[in-house]
């Protein structure tokens, strides 16, 4: 696991296994301490019932929290914390607390393992939910103190328990100072994530779309074309493909200026792909030109696909450059069959499209 995905709080990979991971090596130091505890028990230092309904809380609790976590359940009942971390760490609290009731001599020992269970959900808290297992914390020690020093004042001295308060005091507001600073760091990662996110789908959306348009670019056209003509290989199917140039674009953009220019890309671009299949692909091949990928279809059927392009744009004024200014286009349609260089189809089409413009443009010839 990265020391980012930890900062983060979750990985992206695999993350119901590392929550039961980590459940489970909490389970794992529950049972050393309470294999310590049994030592406890056998030095006389404390009470063998009490030592049992304390190990029964400690692993009944891991062992329900593995379950939940295991399964995936925690996942659906609590989906802002599927590790249960908060109530893991709360279990530890309270489980440390009732022991440092019943340890006598050895009670010192639990603080340091109370610094260690709020440090587990350093990393996953929020500063608020961290904040409040601390205060929980020296609230609970805090009663159990008094009440064993009132029951018990010669295995828990009131001196030698306020002393304890005070350094207990002293760790947990440490404790929360590094929740507060651990907090600040991981809203920065993750801000810092949400930001190369964004510009890595940026990056993406450049290397395959065309900037104006929106159509897919010529370099990701070139892409999609491998991979159609390695599915055709496989199915035999024969593809089509059309290369279009709008008519007397350079005259818009004399008359007009290069921003006219623009504008009619687009509308073009709009206009069109409502005509197109879901399968179909229509590419910026170069300035006005055009390359549109037809898969598994025969050259009569892309045909009418062209037609109906070209009823759609011929519903498109152009009257924010100057009224009365239409778009039409000229098409060159060739079939790629399997096994055909791609490169070869395109100079096919690419002659069929010098055939229509000299034709009189505003029409399809077939290679």
């Amino acid at each position: 696991m990265k020391i980012t995905d930890i900062l983060l709080g979750e990985p992206q990979t695999g993350i119901w296994r590392v929550r039961a991971a980590m459940t489970l090596l909490t389970m794992g130091l529950f049972l050393l301490f309470v294999l310590l505890q049994h030592a406890e028990v056998l030095l006389g230092f404390i009470d063998p019932l009490a030592s049992a309904w304390l190990i029964a809380y400690c692993l009944g609790g891991s062992l329900c929290f593995y379950g939940l976590v295991r399964s995936r359940l925690s996942e659906r009942l609590w989906p802002d914390d599927p590790s249960l971390t908060l109530w893991q760490t709360l279990h530890g609290v309270l489980g440390t607390v009732w022991g440092y009731a019943i340890t006598g001599p050895a009670r010192g020992a639990l603080l340091a393992i109370l610094v260690l269970i709020l440090a587990y959900g350093m990393f996953s808290l929020t500063v608020a939910q961290a904040r409040l297992l601390a205060a929980i914390s020296l609230a609970g020690l805090a009663a159990v103190m008094g009440w064993k020093s009132h029951t018990d004042p010669l295995r828990y001295p009131g001196q030698v328990e306020v002393l304890h308060l005070a350094f207990s005091l002293i760790v947990l507001l440490g404790i929360s100072a590094l929740s507060v600073r651990m907090g600040a760091l991981r809203q920065r990662l993750h801000e810092q994530k949400a930001e190369l996110e964004a510009s890595l789908a940026q990056i993406r959306q450049l290397a395959t779309q065309d900037e104006l348009t929106g159509l897919v670019n010529r370099r990701h056209m070139g892409e999609l074309l491998a991979a159609e003509q390695a599915r055709q290989g496989r199915s035999g199917q024969i593809m089509t493909l059309v290369l279009l140039d709008l008519d007397h674009f350079k005259r818009i953009n004399d008359s007009y200026g290069h921003q006219a220019g623009d504008t009619a890309l687009r509308a073009f671009a709009a206009a069109v792909q409502p005509s197109l299949r879901g399968s179909d692909v229509l590419a910026r091949w170069g300035g006005e030109e055009f390359l549109l990928m037809l898969p598994a279809t025969a050259p009569d059927e892309a045909l009418r696909c062209v037609e109906r392009m070209r009823a759609g744009l011929a519903g498109v004024t152009l009257a924010d450059i100057a009224p009365g200014v239409r778009l039409t286009f000229s098409a060159g349609l060739a079939a790629c069959e399997a096994g055909q260089p791609i490169d070869t189809v395109i100079e096919r089409a690419d002659q069929a499209l010098y055939r229509a413009k000299q034709a009189g443009r505003n029409r399809t010839v077939t290679a």
